[in-house]
């Protein structure tokens, strides 16, 4: 066994971990749309919902999935607000270009909203991880 085969481990469990907390936010993020939708359209209500998921993500990101950085909280959570910014367009621009564009171009009625919800939340788990990872809990350079 290679001496990186441990790093990868670790990395595989750090990204796993982020995963199950992204999941878990998501689930926020579904509820809150769906409880929203009562009071507001469905483009807005994908927009702040999203606020909901990226508050529960970025506290439970900090506590249980990434190591300590030895930045500020505060710096943390603008950087994790930053990389949240690509995502949550990313979340949009799927989400409503399925549930409006795509879905009724092909036929698809029955809770296109919600199944392009839940395509819009995956899409930017990749690209979330690494701008976490690199970016917003970066560890300080000493």
């Amino acid at each position: 066994m290679s001496r990186r085969q441990p790093l990868r481990a670790i990395a595989r469990k750090e990204f796993f971990r982020f995963l199950a907390v992204g999941g878990f936010a998501a689930a926020i993020n579904m509820v809150a749309r769906y409880l929203l939708n009562f009071f507001m359209g469905y483009s807005a209500a994908i927009v702040l919902a999203y606020l909901f998921g990226m508050i529960t993500a970025f506290l439970l990101s900090k506590y249980l999935v990434f190591a300590a950085s030895g930045q500020h909280a505060a710096t943390e959570l603008v950087r994790f607000g930053l990389v949240n910014l690509a995502a949550v367009l990313q979340v949009w621009l799927v989400s409503v270009g399925l549930a409006e564009w795509i879905f009724p171009a092909i036929g698809v009625g029955a809770y296109r909203h919600d199944i392009a919800h839940v395509i819009g939340v995956l899409v930017p788990a990749v690209t979330s991880y690494i701008g976490h990872k690199h970016y917003s809990f970066a560890r300080r350079n000493r």
